[in-house]
């Protein structure tokens, strides 16, 4: 394997975050519309053309070198920034094939046509909205503060993740060999977990998933004389009982496997025995060896069936979509999860003890079969609103992230700014953990302002020379924030040593570095996590996005920005630029009748509000913008 780059100390990383991120508050509410236009107009996999088009044009406006149409609709920017490495920062852009019931005000009513034809409600369920906001956010970000680093930003806006095909096309469109590739790829996603919280895992943190078509084949007749028939439906019936087995009975019970039997179609009349059955499979596992065994067993299974009923034709079996395993390089997941620490704090970042059994195609632009594959680094950023944490059902952590609504369900309802303001900074700071170089661009620090913007970094005290390489201040606590730990403090290191919180299993932590503790680092020590960790918000609290009267889709919070937008003083900023032409639609949607009714895919449907939620405790909270903390 292709050896990480070097990351630079995880404090210095954080101070450069500090600095970068003191533009925040004048580009928040333009990302934050853009979030708000994307959620209300949402598009199916690989129809992102409208989607494509609002990173494009924010991408020309902030000074990238813009290529579109990569791999279908997908979108590739570069900004080059002296010599350096090269960061490629990844987002998706496709919705789902789902009717929404958040009943927000800006609430997606969009339908379009499915890969059959037929007309289906489309719904951003999975958070690709808030992924795209983030990514052109963060793309405008280090384009105003090239003074800060040094290299190349390789920004890829990617379509048809839900398909899991998109990073392939955009691959095998040239993607790499036209705009070069990059020594470490970045990427996050929305999850269940209390909105602002960051979640890192070394290695396999996303498992395997395919899909497969079965079409059987019989010899149709009058249901009254089934002895002359091959009944399809029986041999579908059969397949459908043997394939529960191969979990229980093939698959050794140390591993994780799944295996579904999501679709069965035969038949036009009761009367008719047809001619043919067809079925879709899907399956999951977190072993490259799993996900083959069962592809063999599906095959062994379909087949043995049919030939037992006497199918005179032999079935068809075709794996139509599908995706390795997410594995995420220990080494530069330890350096970017150390750069979040000391930027974030030890209740904002934590490991997740176990991967998770969903799915991405992220992990195919690491190119896991070449002889030296791309490092990549892929984490969580947390979006329940904290009031719906505090009421799910459940006494730990792991049964109230089952008890909200989450990825895939039609009440998933991220809390904006948290979310927002979390993924902003920490897709900012680990870029910075590779271009945040002591080595700054001379260019672009001669033609900088003399003093950096003023206004109000992410939530949090800012770093200092102090911290320990981890960024924890506080000798006791370890890694995943449980001052009660009696785990020894770490051993110092020199500022300028990486610093690896997750080594690897089989080599163990590198040279001259402290070792890690798993039971130090248990996700859920994080008091972030607990139900009611943080206070009550202020009853004078000072105006914020989330106050907005969204009964016109942030209308009178943005208008004095509109009004920006549309004065000479636009024309001068990549920051204000003129975005009305895709945010002019802001007619709220109808709100509907009640509450959402019917049970909720990923859980029960919000207790609390969907669109604010008081900040957890922090040594901040007393400051004038404490309301914008998490």
């Amino acid at each position: 394997m292709e050896t990480v780059p070097h990351a630079v100390d995880p404090n210095r990383a954080a101070q450069h975050g500090s600095v970068v991120m003191r533009l925040l508050d004048e580009l928040f509410p333009l990302v934050e519309g853009v979030y708000v236009d994307l959620h209300k107009n949402p598009e199916l996999s690989h129809s992102e053309q409208r989607t494509a088009s609002v990173v494009a044009e924010w991408l020309n406006r902030t000074g990238y070198e813009v290529h579109r149409g990569v791999g279908g609709t997908g979108v590739v920017g570069i900004l080059r920034n002296g010599p350096g490495p090269t960061v490629m920062l990844r987002a998706d852009m496709d919705a789902l094939p789902l009717e929404e019931k958040t009943g927000l005000p800006y609430a997606s009513t969009a339908k379009a046509p499915g890969p059959d034809g037929v007309e289906v409600p489309v719904m951003h369920a999975c958070g690709h909205d808030a992924h795209t906001a983030c990514l052109i956010g963060v793309a405008d970000l280090l384009s105003e503060t090239r003074e800060e680093w040094a290299g190349t930003v390789m920004v890829v806006a990617q379509p048809g993740e839900e398909t899991l095909d998109g990073a392939q096309r955009m691959i095998d469109d040239g993607l790499y060999d036209r705009f070069g590739r990059p020594d470490v790829i970045l990427g996050q996603h929305l999850g269940p977990q209390p909105a602002g919280l960051i979640s890192h895992r070394a290695g396999i943190i996303l498992g395997a998933a395919n899909a497969y078509r079965v079409r059987i084949f019989g010899e149709g007749g009058h249901a009254s004389q089934p002895h002359t028939t091959v009944d399809p439906v029986l041999i579908a019936a059969n397949i459908v009982t043997r394939l529960q087995g191969v979990v229980s009975r093939e698959i050794s019970p140390s591993e994780m496997a799944v295996l579904t039997v999501g679709k069965i179609q035969a038949g036009t009349k009761a009367n008719i025995i047809p001619d043919e059955a067809y079925l879709e499979i899907s399956t999951r596992a977190l072993n490259e060896n799993v996900a083959q065994q069962l592809e063999q067993s599906i095959e062994r299974i379909v087949r043995a069936e049919a030939a037992a009923s006497g199918a005179g034709r032999e079935p068809e079996v075709e794996r139509f979509q599908g995706s390795g395993v997410t594995h995420n390089d220990p080494i530069a997941t330890g350096d970017v999860a150390a750069a979040h620490h000391a930027y974030f704090g030890p209740d904002y970042v934590i490991h997740l003890p176990d991967p998770s059994p969903a799915t991405e195609d992220f992990c195919r632009f690491g190119l896991p079969e070449d002889p030296q594959p791309i490092p990549y680094v892929f984490w969580f950023v947390g979006a329940t609103p904290h009031d719906v944490w505090d009421n799910a059902p459940g006494d730990t952590p792991y049964e109230k992230m089952g008890n909200v609504p989450s990825n895939h369900s039609p009440f998933f309802a991220p809390d904006r700014e948290p979310t927002l303001r979390a993924g902003l900074a920490a897709l900012t700071v680990a870029a910075l953990s590779y271009l945040g170089s002591e080595n700054k661009n001379p260019a672009a620090m001669a033609s900088a302002p003399a003093a950096a913007p003023m206004g109000n970094s992410f939530p949090g005290p800012a770093p200092t020379e102090a911290a320990d390489p981890r960024g924890n201040t506080d000798p006791s606590a370890s890694f995943g924030g449980d001052p009660l730990s009696d785990v020894p403090p770490p051993m110092p290191t020199p500022a300028n040593t990486p610093v690896d919180p997750f080594p690897d299993p089989l080599t163990g932590p590198r040279p001259a570095e402290p070792s890690f503790s798993e039971e130090a680092n248990d996700a859920y020590d994080s008091a972030f996590l607990a139900a009611g960790a943080w206070p009550e918000e202020p009853a004078q609290s000072a105006y914020s996005t989330h106050d907005a009267d969204m009964d016109s889709v942030m209308d009178r919070q943005d208008q004095e920005i509109r009004d920006e937008w549309r004065s000479d003083k636009a024309e001068e900023s990549t920051l204000s630029a003129d975005m009305a032409a895709i945010m002019d639609e802001d007619e709220a949607p109808a709100s509907p009748s009640g509450p959402p009714a019917g049970p909720s895919y990923g859980g029960p449907p919000p207790a609390g509000n969907a669109h604010s939620a008081p900040p957890p405790p922090g040594p901040d909270d007393d400051l004038p913008d404490a309301q914008y903390r998490l």
